[in-house]
């Protein structure tokens, strides 16, 4: 087993099950398979007529998957983003009915204790933040063009920091001197600029709201719930984690507006079928319990939420 492979614990992982309600023999997908922690445990209760198909767009990911499930024959493996759903469905599905899509959001720790990914503001490494290092223009080149304005606007909506102009302000400041190419290089400038605060570590909002940025990780999540409700069968489960507010927002709003007449018929004694609810939330938001948390820390800001695609919905 690769060493990496032990170093991500999955959240939530009895709450997916129980969201996803996996029966005997289905085809199940995890959009967002890390080091697989979520699909073994799926692989463990779905029988040997059973599948998992796992996306995952970090190459690394896959590579451990590969190494981790070597013998595994009822799992499909397949780099790609999650946004690509629907086209990986087409090609790898067999044209078995999806009975539950899974979405795992944010980063992993893997990817957050390889200083060369460029993620973490903890160990120095190449400013880079690509989850597909092969694609898509890095951290420290998207820094090295973008205007003071654009970069404040992107800080504080993505991640809600206060302090973002004075942030921008320095980080462009710092690159007229040389060029920002390190994540030391820039936790040193936001540090600078607005010291510490919270308890937590002044570049903390600062990497999460570039990651996000340089991922279009917003963008993709829309288009991945879209194409998991797409994709799944009438009674499939789509599962939700996410670990951040405007993602969780958004999933929020998704679920609710699926779940829901829509708003131009609402109220009326008669409902054409197109407009009545296509999909139901099972339950409510669900977060990690003390215990899960104190052995995974990480656990504490997840939000996992459910919804179940109704019958003849299309």
């Amino acid at each position: 087993m690769d060493e990496h492979v032990e170093e991500h614990v999955p959240v939530l992982v009895e709450e997916v099950l129980e969201g996803l309600a996996p029966r005997t023999g289905g085809l199940y997908v995890d959009n967002t398979f890390g080091r697989g922690g979520h699909t073994a445990r799926l692989l463990e209760v779905i029988g040997p007529e059973g599948a998992v198909l796992a996306l995952d767009r970090d190459p690394a990911a896959i590579d451990a998957g590969r190494r981790r499930f070597v013998d595994e024959s009822r799992l499909t493996l397949v780099q790609a983003d999650f946004a690509e759903l629907a086209r990986v469905i087409d090609q790898h599905s067999g044209g078995r009915q999806v009975f539950g899509v899974l979405l795992d959001l944010g980063v992993s720790s893997p990817q957050l204790d390889q200083p060369q990914r460029g993620f973490s503001f903890a160990k120095d490494g190449p400013l880079d933040m690509r989850m597909d290092p092969a694609h898509g223009e890095s951290a420290a080149a998207w820094l090295a063009r973008v205007d003071e304005r654009e970069l404040a606007r992107v800080i504080y909506e993505l991640s809600e920091e206060r302090f973002s102009r004075r942030i921008a302000a320095a980080i462009v400041a710092a690159r007229a001197k040389a060029p920002i190419e390190r994540t030391a290089q820039l936790a040193a400038i936001v540090q600078h600029a607005i010291r510490t605060r919270d308890g937590k570590h002044p570049a903390t909002r600062t990497f999460q709201a570039i990651r996000m940025f340089i991922n279009d990780e917003l963008g993709r999540l829309r288009k991945a719930l879209d194409a998991a409700f797409a994709v799944l069968a009438p009674g499939g489960r789509l599962v939700v984690i996410s670990f951040h507010s405007l993602e969780d927002r958004m999933v929020k709003q998704f679920i609710r507006t699926k779940s829901s007449v829509d708003p131009v018929f609402a109220g009326l004694p008669v409902i054409p079928d197109a407009a009545r609810p296509v999909m139901r939330e099972i339950g409510r938001k669900q977060r990690a319990a003390d215990a899960e948390i104190a052995r995974n820390p990480r656990a504490r800001s997840a939000v996992l939420r459910c919804a179940e695609k109704m019958g003849g919905a299309a």
